[in-house]
């Protein structure tokens, strides 16, 4: 059985990996690096950003611990290298994992010839079962001055060749604030405008609230409720007009960050001439994510939903288990469920979430309790240092399930795969509450929290 994926990216690599275990042949098509936004231009290269300015600003607190470090200047082009060889290295490894048994890696733009056909340059791959997982790509605001120099996405400020001296960040969504808290530590003065009345849209608002507080103390501008007019080029720079209660505000800046959210990549292929159901928001896909041409599925940001790295790869295993069953291969089905999914904010403190919010439940009608806990109340958080940050947990006032977990604190990403293991095994508070916790350990906080009841 022939296997087409188009696109190499976490939902496509890790899904051909799979199906070339499985037995069947795949081709994989690329038309850019392997790895896709995550690894060349999102999740890896903003994550050794995050990691060099967590060590700078370690550093620059090395007094409060009794350490007496020199004065020493921040080498930004070492930092690009740095972020740079790290990208490198995971993206050998994706082209190992490619170039095995049973796959074929080909570089270029695909497009279909027929629903069972597509070709690169001249060259045509007959298929079975075709996989479309094309991603997304950063939008932009239709507003004047969007394409000035010094305005950028965020793939152009990872290959930035100094630190701006002032930036003006245009949403406050996860991109925006990450992008925030890495340059505010690397020295720039930054701002912030949001369109929404709160940061981080959709998420828990208590904890939104805390982490803006958190960002502002340390330094950032955070204009919420704002809606950018036009971007205007000045001879000091740039300038960022926007209103706030019917008031015209202005922000001055060197760069000018749009983070205002991803858009499907629709068009990257040529869906119209097969006849598979798409709109402007993504490829329409069912729950195990076939289009409206049974042979052919959808994963990953092109279909619109959570455009997050993870999904895309157990969306491709849900494709995949599909395609296993429909080609009459045994294997062990998968039973994922794609409706318990964490996402985490690289801020400084991170910010994880998983299941329902307080006002999801609310909007539900679901009667529940939120039982919290504070990071300064935790030996392990005073110890390093980082005694900001909370955690909430949702529990169903009627069975006690688990509903969902908010954690704004050190390591907050680390710590919510706990819950979410919970949530996807319908744990209870009392079952909760009976697992014991290393100390002194972060993930007392669950404890804690599930204790305070």
């Amino acid at each position: 059985m022939r296997l087409v994926i188009i696109g190499a990216g976490p939902g496509g690599y890790e899904t051909a990996v799979a199906a070339a275990k499985a037995g069947l042949e795949v081709t994989v098509i690329s038309d850019g690096p392997v790895g896709g936004t995550c690894l060349n231009e999102g999740c890896i290269p903003t994550k050794a950003l995050c990691r060099n300015a967590e060590v700078l600003e370690t550093v620059r607190r090395a007094g409060e611990f009794g350490l007496d470090v020199p004065a020493f200047q921040v080498d930004w082009e070492q930092v690009m290298r740095r972020k740079d060889a790290v990208v490198e290295q995971l993206r050998g490894g994706v082209e190992f994992l490619l170039r095995g048994k049973n796959i074929q890696l080909v570089y270029g733009k695909a497009s279909f010839k027929d629903a069972h056909t597509v070709y690169v340059g001249d060259a045509e791959y007959p298929a079975d079962f075709i996989i479309i997982a094309t991603g997304s790509y950063s939008a932009t605001l239709p507003i004047p001055g969007n394409d000035l120099p010094g305005v950028v996405s965020s793939r152009e400020i990872l290959a930035l060749d100094a630190v701006p001296r002032r930036l003006c960040v245009i949403g406050a969504g996860v991109i925006g604030l990450e992008f925030a808290s890495i340059f505010t530590r690397f020295g720039a003065e930054v701002s912030v405008v949001e369109y929404c009345k709160d940061i981080l849209p959709r998420f828990d608002v208590d904890l939104a609230k805390r982490l803006k507080q958190t960002l502002s103390k340390r330094g950032i501008s955070i204009d919420t409720s704002a809606q950018v007019q036009a971007i205007e080029a000045t001879q000091d720079g740039l300038q960022v007009r926007y209103l706030k209660k019917d008031k015209e505000c202005v922000i001055e800046a060197d760069k000018v960050l749009m983070a205002v959210g991803r858009r499907a990549r629709v068009d990257s292929v040529n869906l119209d001439d097969i006849g598979i159901a798409y709109t402007p928001r993504g490829i329409q896909t069912d729950a195990r994510m076939r289009t409206n041409l049974p042979h052919i599925y959808a994963i990953g940001d092109v279909t619109g939903g959570m455009m997050l790295a993870h999904v895309a790869t157990f969306q491709g295993l849900v494709a995949l288990d599909d395609i296993l069953g429909q080609a009459g291969i045994a294997h062990a089905p998968q039973h994922i469920d794609l409706s318990v999914v964490p996402a985490a904010v690289f801020t400084d403190p991170e910010v994880a979430t998983v299941g329902l919010t307080e006002e999801d439940c609310e909007a539900k009608g679901l009667s529940v309790k939120c039982l919290k806990s504070m990071y300064r109340a935790n030996g392990k958080a005073v110890s390093m240092g980082e005694p900001e940050g909370f955690c909430k947990v949702i529990v169903s006032q009627d069975d006690g399930r688990i509903l969902g977990c908010h954690l704004f604190g050190a390591h907050a990403a680390d710590i919510i795969q706990e819950v979410t293991a919970l949530i996807s095994r319908k744990a209870t508070l009392p079952q909760f509450q009976d697992i014991i916790h290393a100390h002194p350990t972060l993930t007392e906080v669950l404890q804690s929290a599930v204790h305070s009841a």
